[in-house]
């Protein structure tokens, strides 16, 4: 470590002690540099510290308020036109840094809800949650599809939907959208839309054992039993040690028998 990372760990401990969260710091830095943009770290280009319950910063003789560039002390003229001028961005520039200040604070509330979800909390206050999150990105497909399944569990089938297909369409590659719109489609009784959907995300991520393990499902309840044991074999090969794993042999054994016994009977 070098004289300026000693800097930022003691910095970082004292805004620890002082009462600061991981998560409000995190913000505050984010926040001071969308303000200055000229700052690259302000954990060392920069005096922080704890003001009480708030995070400030040191600027000149006078200090701030990071999140919500309030002015905590009066400025002298010079100082206030510096405060003000530095440093200068163009709309788009401006703009550009209040989106990232915006997607910044939406993970934040997504790791939140994420802990709540983790943690058991109730469900209204985890729905609020990830609605905070995306209120600040509209385009968070994480929180959209977890917004989702919590409302799939809930047999919501509507708003389940609805924030999948959100989450598609601000990321049409989200894989997990397209597996968990399978699993709705399964559940409303339309295995065709259902196989549709699982198609797409195997298309997506060949990987995906989940959707190879349903896929053999549908195939198998369907009677089209070797693209069934297709999928089987293709599960295993990804999960071979799971609970899961030994129903997929129990499911491929199955076939097998049923293969013998129809080409027996064939032959005959």
């Amino acid at each position: 470590f070098g004289f300026t990372d000693l800097i930022v760990l003691r910095t970082l401990a004292r805004l620890r002690q002082g009462g600061a969260s991981a998560g409000k710091i995190r913000l505050a830095i984010a926040a001071l540099r969308a303000k200055l943009g000229s700052i690259s770290d302000p954990l060392k280009e920069l005096k922080i510290y704890s003001d009480g319950k708030r995070i400030a910063v040191q600027v000149g003789s006078s200090k701030m308020e990071p999140i919500t560039g309030q002015l905590l002390l009066d400025f002298d003229c010079d100082e206030l036109h510096k405060m003000l001028s530095f440093p200068k961005q163009s709309d788009g520039e401006a703009a550009k840094a209040a989106a990232e200040a915006r997607r910044f604070e939406s993970s934040l509330w997504f790791e939140k809800a994420l802990d709540m979800e983790s943690s058991g909390a109730r469900i209204d206050d985890v729905i609020q949650t990830y609605e905070q999150a995306i209120a600040l990105d509209p385009s968070s497909a994480g929180a959209l599809v977890n917004l989702g399944t919590i409302y799939f569990h809930l047999r919501n089938w509507d708003e389940a939907e609805r924030h999948y297909r959100r989450a598609l369409e601000a990321d049409p590659r989200y894989v997990l959208a397209h597996f968990n719109l399978g699993n709705l489609s399964d559940e409303r009784g339309n295995p065709a839309q259902a196989l549709l959907h699982y198609t797409v995300a195997l298309r997506l991520d060949p990987a995906y054992s989940d959707a190879h393990y349903n896929v053999a499902l549908l195939y198998q309840s369907s009677g089209q039993l070797m693209r069934a044991v297709r999928h089987w074999k293709a599960y295993l090969r990804l999960d071979p040690s799971s609970h899961w794993a030994e129903i997929a042999r129990q499911e491929l054994d199955k076939l097998r028998q049923a293969t013998v016994i129809e080409g027996a009977r064939k032959a005959r």
